[in-house]
C-alpha cells in the first residue's frame, strides 16, 4: 500500500478523524471501493486485510490494493484517490 496526501487532505482528514472520536471514540475513517469507484466511509470496524496510515492527527483504515494520493475537490472537501503517477493537485481558493 503505497499512499501520499496533499496537506489539504490532511487538514480534512485531521478534522474529520477528530470529530468522528468525539462521538465514538473507536471510529475512524476507511478508504474503500465502492461501485467503480472509492469512498471515504467513517466506520468502528477494521476488516481483515486493510492497511493502516498513522499521521499528523489521524488513522486511516485502507482496504487492500488502493494506491495513489489523497486529495480533495470542490464542493464541499470531498476526498478523492488520486492513481498512481497522476501530477495534478487540487488549489483551494482563498
Amino acid at each position: 500500500m503505497e499512499l501520499a496526501f496533499t496537506d489539504w487532505a490532511v487538514e480534512i482528514l485531521q478534522r474529520t478523524h477528530a470529530a468522528a472520536r468525539r462521538f465514538n471514540p473507536d471510529a475512524t475513517v476507511r478508504l474503500q471501493r465502492a461501485g467503480s469507484g472509492i469512498e471515504f466511509a467513517l466506520t468502528d470496524e477494521r476488516h481483515e486485510g486493510d492497511g493502516f496510515v498513522e499521521r499528523d492527527g489521524f488513522e486511516l483504515w485502507v482496504e487492500p490494493g488502493l494506491e495513489g494520493t489523497v486529495d480533495i475537490v470542490e464542493p464541499h472537501d470531498q476526498l478523492i484517490l488520486r492513481p498512481p503517477g497522476d501530477q495534478t493537485r487540487s488549489v483551494r481558493a482563498h
